[in-house]
């Protein structure tokens, strides 16, 4: 069980120390969310931290947690998810791409709405082009579960179609393969 003491570990001027907590925190999180959602309030303030990775690292444990809300918390953080995920940076991107595909898995009434924000990313903007890319292919990838289910949605058929055209050739076979996928169910 993580204590108020082991969470002073998050606050350590050592590095190792920080980082190496924050690393077992994730795999707990994904094997146990429940020993870590009386912390809830913690991770929630860590995701506005100035620190990235702490940031980081509260964002994909607000989505392990969404498996074990069952008092619907994390309800009250989609409107800090949805702007990390259009806030056109990179890596937070990604993580929150990875978040709100665990909420939207764990909490279906949440699914339609998360879908139509993560491929809202198409019209955001990144970097690069290449940043764009890589975001999308983490959308991809957080869809790809619901296959059976967008099949009739013609924006998320639309965004997959585009990703096919990606110059980026993981995405584009991400996407080859999702469209496989809901052939499939067709």
């Amino acid at each position: 069980m993580i204590t108020k003491t082991d969470l002073e570990k998050l606050n350590s001027k050592n590095p190792k120390i920080k980082y190496g907590f924050a690393k077992e925190l994730l795999k707990i999180g994904s094997e146990k969310p429940e020993q870590l959602y009386e912390h809830f309030d913690c991770w929630a303030e860590l995701m506005t931290s100035d620190n990235n990775i702490l940031k980081w690292t509260a964002i994909d444990i607000i989505g392990y947690l969404s498996a074990v809300d069952k008092d619907n918390r994390i309800d009250g953080l989609m409107t800090d998810l949805i702007k990390f995920l259009h806030g056109g940076v990179l890596i937070t991107c990604n993580h929150s791409i990875f978040a709100l595909g665990l909420i939207s898995k764990n909490k279906p009434y949440l699914k339609e709405i998360i879908i139509k924000e993560l491929i809202a990313i198409s019209q955001d903007k990144f970097e690069t082009r290449e940043c764009k890319n890589i975001a999308t292919g983490k959308v991809l990838e957080a869809i790809k579960p619901f296959a059976p289910d967008i099949k009739n949605n013609k924006s998320v058929m639309t965004f997959i179609e585009n990703a096919t055209k990606s110059e980026r050739n993981s995405t584009k076979k991400k996407a080859e393969q999702l469209l496989k996928i809901i052939d499939y169910f067709g």
